[in-house]
């Protein structure tokens, strides 16, 4: 089969990111071989791509939003059946066993595995799945427009869980990219007031398109306190300004697996009067389920600019660059 290698981890204009002959992939005893429809594409490929996440295994093909068919299984999978519809997401395994899986906290097992970096993911004719991981989806809703809700969708809802929104709150979203234009449809479908803070002109307009009360630079004031607030922008600088815009008790969520470093903060400017930071790790199993349940009922919808899969790396530069709004989704044509 064709898939997308990262060859060489660096600057995706450089072309470490290649189109290649891998062999089609043997599900093991628990997995399923699944049929590549559409991969959404992620920030966190772009971090895959660039190296600025470690290598865990090499020449990985990236890609963990995946649609796709069952094409084959291993001995030990019952419940699927060859053509079944089927997600793919980030988090690709974990032991069961740990104190973190047996609290309901799988995200945090040391032992977790991921898509499209531990394993090979969805930029491919084929990729593999444990069955215990793959998330059965509603037949209503198209390929292109369910793939961006396999991650950028469901890490958004965790996200937003972390941020601890009051009822009717305040909520400030520092970037709108594919993950914070999904998030802002269900906190205003839960009745929150939502302010943007981006630097794309694109990005703002489809924030005000789609209900926020207000778009603006990032680094500017929203214009109240915020009750809580979400870093989705891996832009450390932002942290101590998203921190400021907080009222008193507010809660900041840093929601990307990369961030670059933030700088000091200062305590009774940044953190003072009770205001918290935390950090999001993956997601649950329960996490995918509940957001995929509230995204069809709320009608939590992507908007997408689709390209082909041969173009992935052309998808990951503009998505670098901030050249679209919303999510961008590969169609296989390989």
């Amino acid at each position: 089969m064709r898939a997308w290698s990262v060859v060489t981890p660096g600057p995706v204009e450089e072309n470490g990111l290649q189109l290649v002959e891998k062999p089609v992939p043997v599900p093991g005893d628990d997995e399923l071989l699944v049929q590549v429809r559409a991969c959404g594409v992620c920030r966190t490929d772009l971090h895959v791509s660039e190296g600025d996440l470690p290598v865990h295994r090499a020449g990985v093909t990236p890609g963990h939003e995946v649609v796709g068919v069952v094409a084959g299984s291993g001995a030990g999978v019952a419940g699927f059946a060859t053509g079944d519809r089927v997600g793919v997401a980030w988090l690709r395994r974990t032991d069961g066993t740990c104190g973190y899986c047996s609290r309901g906290a799988e995200n945090l097992c040391p032992s977790s595995r991921y898509t499209g970096w531990d394993a090979d993911g969805g930029y491919a004719e084929y990729t593999t799945v444990p069955a215990a991981f793959a998330h059965r989806l509603p037949d209503a809703v198209d390929d292109v427009a369910l793939a961006p809700l396999l991650c950028a969708g469901i890490i958004g809802y965790r996200a937003l869980r972390r941020a601890a929104l009051p009822p009717g709150g305040r909520l400030g979203l520092y970037g709108f990219g594919g993950s914070a234009h999904l998030c802002a449809q269900l906190a205003l479908a839960e009745g929150a007031t939502v302010h943007v803070l981006t630097r794309g002109a694109a990005a703002r307009q489809l924030a005000l398109g789609l209900g926020a009360a207000s778009a603006q630079d990032a680094y500017a004031l929203p214009p109240e306190p915020l009750d809580s607030a979400i870093l989705f922008a891996p832009v450390g600088d932002l942290v101590p300004v998203a921190l400021r815009a907080l009222d008193r008790g507010g809660t900041l969520s840093i929601a990307g697996i990369h961030l670059s470093d933030t700088p000091p903060l200062h305590y009774e400017t940044d953190l003072f009067y009770e205001k918290q930071i935390r950090s999001v790790t993956s997601n649950t199993h329960e996490d995918a389920r509940e957001f995929l349940a509230l995204a069809a009922r709320h009608g939590v919808h992507a908007t997408t600019h689709t390209y082909p899969l041969t173009r992935a790396d052309e998808a990951l530069r503009d998505l670098k660059a901030g050249r679209f709004d919303g999510a961008a989704v590969l169609v296989n044509d390989l």
